[in-house]
């Protein structure tokens, strides 16, 4: 994959609601350091809000060890075991002392195969984030971040997204408060009647060449 920018988004970016921050973070770039200095990076395409005084937040009724890093700063990324199996991300959000966050379901990765990691599970597996990972600064010294939208997809906005309930959650189903990129192919569950498109052509426009 081709390199991405070492720019990243400032902690104050985060410091911010999450129903705020997730519609932002669409066509933002995550990316992570290999040990052998390679940059793996992907187009961020999905993602949902969630805040502690709703039922399906993890923070929703008590704060324990497991979910300790959601009630800290914002600007790092929470990663929880969803099922005992699958490692799920997120990014905290908004301020201290309040359970506040955005999970990342989907990331497209430009020149690959789609779908690679169209889900909570397989973003985690495609970019090796496991548990190690909680509580650390979103950052490119810890060598997991995310940068801004690259020049080919600033011109993304409201638009250009469809605002859904979310999904797999048996509480808080109500909230519209999942987004998604409707011009991805990568899209982990797309609402039904909304047919994906025939290409990933934001792709083609020239982000695969320069991020």
């Amino acid at each position: 994959m081709a390199n991405s920018p070492s720019k990243h988004l400032p902690q104050s970016f985060f410091a911010r609601p999450a129903e705020v921050v997730a519609p932002e973070l669409i066509g933002c770039l995550l990316v992570k350091r290999q040990a052998d200095g390679e940059l793996v990076w992907g187009v961020i395409v999905e993602t949902e809000a969630y805040s502690q005084e709703e039922p399906a937040c993890h923070g929703y009724r008590r704060r324990t060890p497991s979910n300790e890093t959601l009630f800290g700063e914002p600007g790092r990324f929470y990663v929880y075991v969803s099922y005992g199996i699958h490692h799920c991300v997120n990014v905290v959000t908004h301020r201290a002392e309040w359970a506040n966050g955005v999970l990342l379901r989907a990331v497209a990765f430009p020149g690959e195969p789609e779908r690679l990691a169209a889900g909570p599970a397989l973003l985690a597996r495609c970019f090796g984030i496991d548990r190690s990972h909680d509580a650390q600064l979103v950052h490119p010294d810890q060598g997991l971040w995310i940068a801004p939208r690259p020049p080919a997809l600033a011109a993304l906005d409201a638009a250009d997204l469809m605002q859904t309930s979310r999904i797999g959650i048996s509480q808080g189903q109500d909230l519209p408060w999942r987004w998604y990129w409707r011009a991805s192919r990568s899209v982990s569950r797309r609402v039904r009647g909304d047919r994906p498109p025939a290409q990933e052509s934001w792709i083609v426009s020239g982000l695969v060449a320069d991020p």
